[in-house]
């Protein structure tokens, strides 16, 4: 028989080799598609960045100016001219007008140098007008006025002192035959003109008083005929003045308790504060703006329009929307300590045994008028009770109280964190800064503290 080679082919499997390089890939593109799945069905978290912020709430009025005024009458017939300028200060021994048995002939025009306006004068001319420019407001168009009645004073006044010196020129080259010079019946500021509520006093006020619908006013000019007892200045004697005021009854309800408001002025955009009185008649009420000082600024006026701010703070402004109510732990501040390793701040829990089990928390606030600090419920076992350090007094957990705050996502993940609201508006709050426990400028708030819950991951 012929040999038959036999041939035995065996077969391997191809070794496989690890690669780190498909691992990495493959680990990184799970950690995606989860984290794409995730921020896909998970609810998002609208943001609101915490900013420095205030809220200024007023109320516009019309006030009747109630002042100590005095009307002089003239002391003789004749031709009167003023001496003084209006709503200047005269004392008892200034020369205030005078009385000639003809009227008196004044140059309508004079030298250039006296005409022109000094460089003082020119200056706070000049500034008014920049201050004007600069701060002007399409929808405050009451300034334009305002500027006007400056320059008018300053023109005024000019007019009035070259008048002025014209009398006294005419006195000094004794060409005051028949002319009377009169002194000021007091001390005051001399106003020439009238509208019969010089003798006006608060308690006679009236509603109807406060509408300027029929209001008419008497302005005093140089060079008439006045008869002995006619009216023809008036002395302003006090600078304690008062603005009165009609209140809705909800404003008088809301200002009940108010000693003293601020107010702005609409006629120059000035604020003072003042005294505040709310006095109630069968079918009115009135508030009574005292104020004891800037009366020569309004000397002119007998109707005032104002602003009163009933709130006007400053601090951290929030949505309203970001504020929750949580409930916490109230806990004396001496049952707080130190893990002795690691220097945490928490409280000793009681376990029933001998030895008091360390329990790291977080001080959400501390009350300082009867020393406790607020615990999160979530953190401790219900009916757990606490030990105070190096005694053996136990605290059980029990009371409970209520923090306004909101959500601080700084980190990534919800914080509740303590604010003291100061004020309010329709949207917003006004919150105390520099507190250890609350909010700080630039800090990340849920905008919907409802959505939110303690310690959840924000995306």
């Amino acid at each position: 028989m012929a040999d038959t080679n036999l041939t035995n082919i065996q077969t391997y499997r191809k070794k496989m080799h690890f690669n780190i390089g498909n691992a990495i890939f493959g680990i990184i593109l799970i950690y995606l598609i989860v984290t794409i799945f995730t921020y896909l069905t998970s609810k998002h978290i609208s943001v609101y960045e915490v900013r420095e912020g205030s809220i200024l709430r007023d109320t516009a009025y019309t006030g009747l100016i109630i002042r100590d005024e005095t009307v002089v009458a003239s002391e003789a017939d004749g031709f009167i001219n003023y001496f003084s300028p209006e709503g200047s200060k005269v004392g008892a021994r200034t020369d205030v007008y005078t009385l000639s048995n003809q009227k008196l002939s004044f140059r309508e025009t004079g030298s250039k140098e006296q005409e022109a306006l000094s460089a003082d004068e020119q200056a706070a001319l000049l500034l008014k007008i920049q201050s004007f420019s600069e701060n002007s407001d399409d929808a405050q168009f009451r300034d334009v006025y305002t500027l006007k009645d400056n320059i008018n004073n300053v023109l005024e006044s000019k007019s009035s002192q070259s008048r002025q010196a014209q009398l006294e020129e005419m006195l000094t080259q004794n060409q005051n035959n028949g002319v009377n010079v009169y002194k000021a019946a007091s001390d005051g500021i001399v106003m020439y003109s009238l509208d019969g509520f010089e003798t006006v006093k608060v308690s006679d006020v009236s509603e109807n008083m406060l509408s300027k619908e029929n209001y008419k006013i008497e302005t005093m000019a140089n060079n008439v005929s006045v008869k002995p007892g006619t009216p023809i200045y008036k002395l302003i004697t006090s600078d304690t003045w008062t603005l009165v005021i009609s209140l809705s009854e909800d404003a008088a309800k809301e200002m009940a308790d108010m000693k003293r408001v601020k107010v702005k002025f609409s006629k120059d955009n000035q604020i003072e504060r003042a005294d505040l009185e709310i006095v109630h008649s069968r079918n009115s009420r009135l508030g009574l703006l005292t104020f004891h000082s800037s009366m020569i600024r309004y000397a002119k006026e007998r109707y005032l329009d104002v602003e009163l701010i009933l709130k006007d703070e400053s601090g951290l402004k929030i949505p309203k929307s970001s504020v929750i109510n949580k409930k916490f732990y109230t806990v004396p501040k001496d049952y707080l300590t130190q893990n002795g390793n690691s220097r945490e701040m928490g409280v000793l829990v009681d376990t029933g045994t001998d030895t008091a089990e360390f329990k790291k928390v977080d001080v959400y606030y501390w009350n300082q008028e009867n020393d406790t600090v607020y615990l999160d419920p979530q953190v401790f076992e219900e009916g757990a009770a606490l030990v105070r350090p190096e005694s053996s007094e136990t605290y059980s957990l029990r009371s409970t109280k209520e923090l306004k705050g909101v959500y601080n996502i700084n980190k990534g993940y919800a914080v509740f964190k303590q604010i003291e609201i100061l004020c309010e508006s329709d949207e917003y709050y006004i919150v105390k800064a520099g507190n250890n426990y609350s909010l700080t400028n630039y800090d990340h708030i849920a905008l919907d503290g409802e959505t939110v819950t303690e310690n959840s991951v924000v995306f």
